[in-house]
């Protein structure tokens, strides 16, 4: 009798673990995940690692998008953009977010930029904009939005990287970036041209990869920080866009087999989710990382409890 029970419950699905969901694409690898939700769907912008297993630094051609409605099913949409979408550019498709402001999506990129009038080189921030959540895109202004040039508060080229972008309840745009130091700007409501100086940040630990967002009365800058060793995700909390910013602590530790992370935060169907990116495939590194999902939750004053990694990943979502 038991063993009759123990068939019928196996075919019905019972007893069986759920399939592994981490990491959530298993087809190429992806890294740098920057979730937007567009009425009922939740899309996932990503950059694309191609370095071989033998390679020791970053080979990443374009900008990829995924979807879904129950952050289980993925749709893969492939390549949308790359930096050859910017005559000005060259080089590696880095950290990357898009966002949805007045009817246009707007994706906010880092690559290099060419040595030009415009710039001797280093990286460099670009717009691209569609009138659709999967484009096609084109560049939005032509040039590029970051030179290396317009900030030198650090001497290495490649640290305008990583730019996130957030408009605030009044409209108000802001961007933050950087490595190494975290910069931020307000926008005019075109999202083309800055509206205001730059200003440098020394967020505690501080390394790359902000993400800004806003929750009740609470203004939330994450990212990859140092920590213990690097990289953890660590953040800062605000009462408004512009700081000051209160330095909160580690939410999530490090990754399996990538000595970089990088957050990305939204809210669907009434759950928060934490995504980031491991090197947990088979051949995956550093160099070959991989897209992750987990829940993150807040206690009652706001703050983030510690993110916990898990192979499984999320439930369904309703």
């Amino acid at each position: 009798m038991k063993t009759t029970l123990l068939v019928v419950l196996l075919a019905l699905g019972a007893y069986l673990p759920m399939r592994a969901q981490n990491p959530i694409i298993r087809n190429v690898f992806t890294a740098d995940p920057a979730p937007l939700v567009y009425h009922d769907t939740l899309f996932l912008y990503t950059g694309h690692d191609t370095a071989s297993v033998s390679e020791t630094n970053y080979k990443m051609p374009d900008w990829r998008i995924y979807s879904t409605t129950d952050l289980v099913h993925w749709q893969d949409y492939g390549k949308r953009l790359s930096p050859r979408t910017f005559a000005w550019a060259t080089g590696d498709a880095y950290a990357a977010q898009c966002v949805y402001h007045k009817g246009k999506f707007y994706w906010f990129v880092a690559t290099f930029h060419k040595k030009d009038d415009q710039s001797q080189g280093g990286a460099a921030i670009g717009v691209a904009v569609s009138d659709r959540h999967t484009g096609p895109f084109r560049d939005a202004i032509g040039k590029a939005l970051i030179t290396n040039e317009m900030t030198t508060d650090k001497p290495h080229a490649w640290d305008d990287i990583d730019p996130t972008v957030f408009v605030d309840d009044d409209k108000q745009v802001y961007m933050y970036w950087g490595n190494l130091s975290c910069r931020w700007v307000k926008l005019k409501d075109n999202m083309t041209e800055l509206a205001g100086p730059i200003t440098v940040i020394s967020p505690k630990n501080y390394i790359e990869g902000p993400w800004v967002y806003k929750r009740k009365k609470l203004y939330y800058l994450v990212y990859a920080g140092a920590g213990t060793k690097p990289e953890m995700i660590e953040y800062c909390t605000a009462p408004s866009a512009a700081g000051p910013w209160t330095y909160r602590g580690i939410i999530q530790e490090n990754v399996p087999n990538s000595f970089t992370t990088h957050p990305g935060i939204v809210d669907y169907k009434g759950k928060s989710y934490f995504f980031y990116h491991n090197g947990a495939l088979p051949t995956g590194g550093n160099y070959r990382r991989s897209i992750c999902v987990d829940y993150l939750h807040y206690n009652p004053d706001g703050t983030i409890q510690p993110i916990v990694q898990t192979t499984r990943g999320v439930a369904p979502a309703k």
